[in-house]
């Protein structure tokens, strides 16, 4: 494909993977996790971008930006670092990028916690959302559901255009959707104009425009200020942009796309890559001692060397209840 502008890829390193716990913690969260054939997430979605994008950005907060870094420059690739001295949600994270680039530049813009397979397909999917960009338009991702998921929120549409944006729902609304034939799971990837991005924003979430603005051309070296960035209202891309705006266009696409937030996700991922199960669907992740399930069906056992995990693999959304506990509780188990 012949590029009229420079594109940018760029990755959002937020979040801490409470679902992964015991697996994921604040000091190493799971997309670094090095378990993917020897590598993380974050070195895949580098990977996966690279022949598409002529730079990278990444926003990363000041806890993991030295991680980023080790893996960036492991593989000699350049980068601009936007280094968050406090998160402030994807609205934000997203307008630093669109600052730090020009205004005609294409970003690309994907969380760094995915699994994607079948890249020609990812491949033919970006194509198309760059020439959308190109002419003017927000595109947001939708991918084909494979299955009722309740752990993804959703996008109505109609072809290209999107109906409505809908919250992660409960099973029998995923069924209902799935029956439909015209949802799709919201991967939370988006491809636009800087400028066009920036517009919109400041036409429906001025403050978070102005903030952000201030907080940018206030940065040293790539980081940003503390008391600045609190001045910035957290809130999603989602709510700020997505939401209202009528530039929004949808590539359905039939990559496949996990975001590996959940233990079950993550099961059916190693499953078929050949990770071992015994006879009842029983799993063990993070230890080579020969473990036995008794009565058990589809449990994951997750070891790690001061916590572990014994989790019936449909009940993968309630880590994130136990993490919050810890939190209170005891969060040395966190770190």
């Amino acid at each position: 494909m012949d590029k009229t502008h420079t594109i940018i890829h760029v990755i959002l390193t937020g979040g801490v993977g409470s679902r992964l716990w015991p697996l994921s913690r604040k000091s190493q969260p799971k997309q670094y996790l090095e378990i993917f054939d020897g590598k993380s997430l974050f070195e895949l979605t580098v990977e996966r971008n690279s022949d598409i994008a002529d730079k990278v950005i990444v926003v990363g907060n000041i806890d993991n930006c030295h991680l980023s870094k080790k893996i960036l420059e492991k593989r000699n690739t350049p980068y601009l670092d936007i280094v968050e001295t406090t998160p402030r949600n994807t609205a934000a994270a997203i307008a630093f990028a669109a600052f730090a680039a020009n205004p005609d530049d294409i970003l690309i813009v994907t969380p760094m916690d995915h699994i994607i397979e079948k890249k020609e397909l990812y491949d033919a999917a970006v194509n198309v959302a760059i020439e959308k960009a190109e002419n003017g338009f927000i595109v947001t991702f939708g991918i084909v559901p494979t299955k009722p998921e309740t752990g993804y929120g959703y996008i109505e549409s109609k072809g290209e255009n999107v109906i409505s944006f809908r919250e992660k729902p409960n099973l029998v609304t995923a069924k209902g959707f799935i029956a439909k034939k015209n949802f799709l799971w919201n991967s939370g990837m988006f491809c636009f104009k800087a400028s066009v991005l920036l517009e919109e924003l400041k036409a429906f979430k001025p403050k978070v425009y102005k903030k952000a603005k201030i907080a940018w051309e206030n940065n040293v070296n790539g980081k940003l200020d503390l008391d600045l960035s609190l001045d910035i209202p957290a809130i999603s891309v989602d709510y700020a942009v997505m939401e209202r705006s009528k530039k929004i266009k949808v590539v359905p696409s039939q990559f496949l796309w996990s975001d590996l937030g959940s233990f079950e996700s993550v099961y059916d991922y190693l499953v078929s890559k050949g990770h071992e199960v015994d006879s009842n669907g029983n799993m063990t992740i993070g230890t080579q001692n020969y473990t036995a399930f008794i009565g058990l069906k589809n449990t994951i056992l997750i070891a790690t060397d001061n916590a572990n995990l014994v989790l019936q693999k449909e009940f993968s959304q309630d880590v994130k209840d136990l993490y919050n506990e810890l939190e209170v509780k005891q969060p040395e188990l966190l770190e």
